[in-house]
């Protein structure tokens, strides 16, 4: 170990990093690893203020999102993509060496690698056989945990299974858990099915949280640009510890225009033929000898488990498709990941399965 390694926290020196797509890499032309829109729109910029600092929170952006789910401005919270959301409320509500946060895996990975940055504990509640949220076992975790548990974080749909929340046994677990845990919802995906959003859940719980993102639908992943919505009391405890200028101004300015009215529509048409071209997929998927199990699913993605994911993976990389691996992840064996692309892209991964 170097002398550098050495000064680091103990925490960082035994953290195994997450493994974004771009991390992972590959080669080939056709990216179906990273959820990722397959077009992007274009937008103007103003470079006549670059000199200066951004606002703390763009109002224009604030105001325009906030308009776009129905909430106050002050229940609003721009941040660098939803990861940077996550890694705040652990920050700004657990105490390092002190108190945990509860996860329900499989899951998002970047809830447990915040936490461990931030010497926070990691508590696990697995999701039931039918990779639903056990919600009795969550409520009884942070009870018994006697306030050591701080923030559970659910994903709906959830990355990379596709399941959603039940509105019914959430409300339950809030009012449970109400003064003793945040519950947080991340709905980086939830533009693929806007009828299931739990927005409405803000005004009734100040322990009701949910994280969103422009990566996905909006097709902005390169901008890294999220929002936390919650009650003003948690936007302002947690503006206190995010950076000042969290948002830089092209990034608001392309956020202003992708939440315009044009906006939305172009958003709203991409996410009507991206859900078909799912659904297309995920039937052929059905139909293929090598597959076992296509997971029901919500977001810009199907999982599918395979006789051999192996094979069935090294054929894609072979034509040039990089999908993502789920094989040696708990519960996921044989499983790939597919994000949904364009009618193309979802025919050359067909042709691939088919060849097998």
């Amino acid at each position: 170990m170097s002398t550098i390694q050495t000064l680091a926290r103990k925490t960082v020196q035994a953290l195994t990093p997450y493994l974004s797509a771009r991390r992972i890499g590959g080669r080939g032309d056709v990216w179906l690893n990273a959820n990722e829109a397959p077009d992007c729109s274009q937008y103007q910029l103003d470079s006549s203020h670059l000199h200066r600092y951004p606002e703390f929170q763009p109002p224009q952006m604030i105001n325009a999102y906030a308009a776009y789910v129905n909430l106050q401005q002050d229940q609003v919270l721009t941040t660098r993509g939803a990861d940077e959301s996550i890694e705040i409320l652990i920050r700004t509500f657990c105490e390092s060496e002190v108190d945990s946060i509860l996860i329900c895996p499989p899951t998002y990975g970047m809830y447990a690698i915040s936490a461990e940055t931030c010497g926070v504990g990691i508590k696990e509640v697995a999701l039931q056989d039918n990779f639903d949220v056990n919600y009795q076992a969550v409520e009884e975790a942070v009870l018994a945990s006697q306030g050591k548990i701080k923030v559970v974080f659910l994903c709906a749909p959830n990355n990379p299974t596709g399941n959603m929340l039940d509105k019914a046994k959430l409300a339950k677990l809030l009012t449970a858990t109400e003064g003793k845990a945040l519950i947080v919802a991340d709905e980086a995906y939830i533009e693929f099915c806007p009828e299931f959003t739990l927005t409405k859940l803000i005004d009734q719980h100040e322990n009701f949280v949910i994280t969103r993102t422009l990566s996905k639908a909006f097709a902005l992943a390169s901008i890294r640009c999220g929002f936390t919505l919650a009650q003003k009391s948690v936007i302002e405890m947690m503006a206190k510890v995010i950076a000042p200028y969290p948002v830089s101004g092209p990034v608001a300015q392309i956020a202003e225009q992708a939440l315009s009215a044009q906006g939305l529509e172009i958003m709203r048409d991409r996410v009507a033929v991206l859900n078909n071209n799912r659904q297309v997929l995920s039937k052929a998927l059905l139909e293929l000898d090598c597959v076992v199990e296509v997971f029901p699913t919500t977001g810009n993605f199907v999982l599918a488990r395979f006789k051999d994911s192996a094979l069935v993976f090294k054929a894609f990389a072979d034509d040039g498709i990089i999908m993502r691996d789920f094989a040696n992840k708990p519960r996921l064996e044989n499983c790939i990941r597919i994000t949904i692309g364009n009618s193309d892209e979802m025919k050359r991964t067909l042709t691939t399965l088919n060849s097998l």
